[in-house]
């Protein structure tokens, strides 16, 4: 038996099928016990398209129920895309069993999305052979629906359109797909093939083209992410709805007119319009009304058009029109509220002029709220398995990564074997194992996720101990971090956890002393002495100690530093050096501009050139750890994640920390990465300096692609404005400079300056934007953007006068091009300041 369980681990799926064939329902269930030994003792590794392919067919072969099937295959490491499944079929054959499509079921249900996605194939094959009906749940139908442009299981690739009138599972799903919430994503990855298709079957008479019209629709009026959209308003214009079948749904249309993100109010802005007397007016007129409210200046130009038409076309509802058109009189786009009011006026409506007032100069933000402590120390092993599970499905902030981490030394020193029982069911359940990448050393969370294995009892641990015993060795002997590639912070908290890995083969750890006692990371001073006084004689670690330290407040304190001598230990006196003298140096920040590196020099898809930050420290300080020398790195060279995390470590140096996480926002804003600008409300509640790195990288994260990352930029815009540390001009300079040489999307930084206006900042961004435009005005063709932002100007210089240098040869040229309306505009507004 340890024969078929050697084949197993070596993936021979024929071999491992032909030896359970001699075998007695006794000796299969003996075998069982012995495959699940073996998939126990491989913990955390992972098992390939074969080795997985013969897993399926041994525990069809030897496990007594399709529950303890479902589980084994289910296993996080157990990937089952690309498994055929007919193997598996003929193993059940051999023995007999008829619960295949119970097999499949149990696995819908237990597989997680992404694995459900890419095992769908093997499920499909299970419940096929069985020729059982398919579940409905909603990743089966994500897989169903993936699997639409892949080859079949000859290698062949049919027409989506004979692969769908053959799918036996076309009449079940069908009616789901356009209820499943993101299944639009797995359409979209074919262009428009299953669209056409489904259109296809429409025309063929197959598919019922009033049910599949109302899905659509339906589907629209539900929402979702714009990009799962795109496929059902491509199918939507497939179908091409007739004026009666437009007619019929009228009231879907105008609410998606109304409400409907861009794209879809768009779609049905010209369907109906296109559908001509489908709608009554009464009911459109009350859709414009928000129509013209709405931020999208295309879909407000056209709602204004489609007004102006009907008016004309039916004189007598003129006035009650006019007084729609109105309603956009006051729209952000300075161009469309002038326009709207033009057009009311011609159709008789006179609004009455509303008294201007003038803003008071200044900004009108709360006061900053202030930082809040960082959560108490873990004291109990449930408590900190708590935490653990959570981190482990929603991530690694700062505050929880240091709160368990510091939990771990302490009770994982007390308390072993108890939180090992308590700690390792957590960590299989959630699949965490060892990873080998190279990576993974230097990712901070994968390196928690070590330490919680050790704490654990689970892997190897002499092999740990070697890693984080070759790393202290590089820290402490090898050549400067930095030589590496790997930025600075990235180094420290591999050298800190490796160190703490150590301390885990310890007794009655007192704790971490660089445990935060600020949820930016920062320690009160008082805080590090009280815990070496705690600490007495015992030696301290050199890692956590010197982190300790880079998070104290950069102040003088002659009383405590004289307390901390008193203490007479090495810690003691370093600590009273560091209140004496602070003794961190302020390096001198240098912005440049870098090309792609020389191995990416025709990647076209790259940016060509990306506007960074050089850090370079006094030259009578020994930086060799790098944390005060940043070299911008190239267009193309590797940025590393987690940068999220820097700020904790350098919390007293906003200036130092934005020169090292520059690179990845620049990345992210310039390449349409998601989720980096979490970083930005993290600096902006640190202190110290920011200099051109902190403005440089607001610049950046006013422009970033994802929403998200824009309003991650405005709080912390906002936050920096109301503690009186943001540098307006410094961030309007560095935006209009990336504008002007197109290395970001000027108009992605509308919004989020709209919105800073809205919570009170309104001088803030005059300032900013006053600093913006010179550059942007300057350039042979100022960019996309640049009229938006002129408006904004010329709504926030009221009671402040800045020169915008540049200003005055726009407004000379003279003609109606909106950047020179704009322009003008803003040379009125300045004119009354």
């Amino acid at each position: 038996m340890t024969d078929i369980v050697e084949a197993v681990g070596r993936g021979q799926v024929s071999e491992v099928r032909s030896a359970l064939a001699g075998l007695d329902e006794p000796a299969r269930r003996a075998l069982g016990d012995d495959l699940l030994a073996e998939v126990r003792r491989r913990q955390g590794a992972w098992w390939s398209r074969r080795e997985a392919g013969a897993l399926a067919v041994a525990a069809v072969g030897t496990l007594s129920t399709p529950t303890k099937v479902a589980a084994l295959l289910g296993r996080r490491g157990v990937w089952l895309s690309a498994v055929d499944a007919a193997p598996v079929v003929g193993a059940a054959r051999d023995r007999g069993v008829t619960w295949l499509a119970e097999v499949a079921y149990k696995l819908t249900d237990r597989l997680p999305r992404d694995r459900m996605v890419a095992g769908w194939r093997f499920v499909a094959g299970l419940l096929l052979a069985e020729k059982a009906p398919p579940p409905t749940g909603d990743d089966f139908v994500r897989g169903w629906a993936a699997s639409q442009g892949w080859p079949d299981r000859h290698g062949a690739h049919p027409s989506v359109v004979d692969r769908l009138r053959a799918d036996p599972f076309l009449d079940d799903l069908l009616p789901r797909l356009f209820e499943v919430d993101g299944v639009g994503i797995e359409l979209s990855r074919g262009a428009d093939a299953l669209p056409r298709a489904l259109a296809g079957l429409v025309a063929e008479g197959r598919l019922d083209r009033a049910a599949v019209l109302d899905g659509v629709v339906a589907r629209l009026l539900r929402g979702d992410r714009p990009v799962a959209l795109r496929p059902f308003l491509a199918l939507h214009d497939l179908l091409a709805p007739t004026r009666d079948e437009v007619a019929a749904r009228s009231g879907a249309y105008l609410r998606l007119l109304a409400d409907g993100p861009g794209s879809v109010a768009r779609v049905a802005q010209r369907t109906l319009r296109e559908a001509g007397d489908a709608v009554e007016p009464e009911a459109l007129c009350e859709a414009a009304r928000t129509v013209l409210t709405r931020p999208e200046k295309a879909l407000v130009r056209a709602q204004l058009s489609w007004l102006d038409r009907l008016a004309r076309q039916q004189p007598q509802r003129a006035a009650q029109i006019g007084a729609v058109l109105a309603v956009a009189a006051d729209h952000p786009a300075a161009e469309l509220g002038d326009r709207a009011l033009a057009l009311a006026r011609r159709h008789g409506h006179h609004p009455v002029a509303a008294v201007a007032t003038v803003a008071e100069p200044g900004d009108d933000l709360p006061p900053p709220s202030p930082v809040p402590a960082a959560p108490p120390p873990i004291d109990d092993v449930d408590e900190m398995v708590e935490e653990v599970a959570a981190a482990l499905r929603d991530g690694w902030p700062t505050a929880v990564l240091e709160r368990v981490v510091d939990a771990l030394v302490r009770l994982g020193t007390r308390h072993r074997d108890r939180l090992a029982a308590a700690l390792a069911p957590v960590l299989r359940r959630e699949g965490v194992g060892e990873h080998d990448h190279i990576w993974a050393n230097f990712d901070p969370p994968t390196q928690v996720n070590r330490l919680l294995l050790a704490g654990a009892g689970i892997g190897d641990a002499t092999r740990r101990r070697d890693e984080w015993a070759s790393a202290l060795t590089a820290g402490h002997s090898g050549p400067a971090p930095t030589a590496s590639g790997r930025p600075a912070p990235m180094w420290l908290y591999r050298l800190r956890l490796a160190e703490i890995g150590q301390r885990l083969d310890g007794r009655d750890d007192p704790g971490l002393l660089s445990a935060p006692t600020s949820s930016t990371g920062a320690i009160e001073p008082v805080a590090l002495y009280e815990r070496l006084v705690a600490l007495g004689d015992r030696p301290y670690w050199q890692w956590d100690y010197g982190q300790a330290l880079l998070r104290l407040p950069h102040v003088v304190d002659e009383p405590l530093a004289a307390r901390a001598e008193a203490l007479g230990t090495p810690a003691g006196v370093e600590l009273a050096a560091w209140l004496r003298d602070g003794i961190l140096p302020t390096p001198s920040q240098e912005v440049v501009t870098v090309g792609r590196d020389q191995g990416y020099a025709r990647c076209s898809w790259l940016p060509e050139r990306r506007r960074l930050v050089a850090l370079t420290p006094p030259a009578d300080v020994d930086d060799r750890f790098g944390l005060f020398t940043v070299t911008p790195p190239a267009i193309g060279r590797h940025m590393f994640p987690c940068a999220d995390l820097w700020p904790a470590v350098l919390p007293g140096r906003r200036g130092v920390v934005a020169a090292h996480v520059l690179p990845a926002l620049a990345e992210a804003t310039q390449q349409d990465i998601a989720g980096r600008g979490v970083v930005l409300p993290a600096l902006a509640e640190c202190t110290g300096a920011g200099g051109p790195a902190l403005d440089l990288a607001l610049a950046y994260g006013l422009c970033a692609r994802h929403e998200a990352d824009r309003v991650a930029a405005l709080d912390a815009l906002l936050i920096l404005a109301a503690a009186g540390d943001l540098d307006a001009p410094g961030v309007g300079g560095h935006l209009g400079v990336l504008g002007a040489q197109g290395q970001v999307i000027l108009t992605r930084a509308v919004t989020p300056l709209r919105d800073a206006i809205a919570a009170g900042a309104r001088l803030s961004v005059w300032r900013l934007l006053a600093s913006a435009l010179p550059p942007l005005l300057a350039a042979p063709t100022p960019p996309r953007g640049t009229p938006d932002l002129l408006t904004l100007a010329a709504e926030t210089a009221t009671g402040v006068r800045l020169d915008v240098p540049g200003l005055a040869d726009v407004v000379a040229r003279g003609g109606g091009s909106r950047l020179v309306t704009e322009a003008r505009r803003l040379a009125g507004a300045l004119g009354r300041a």
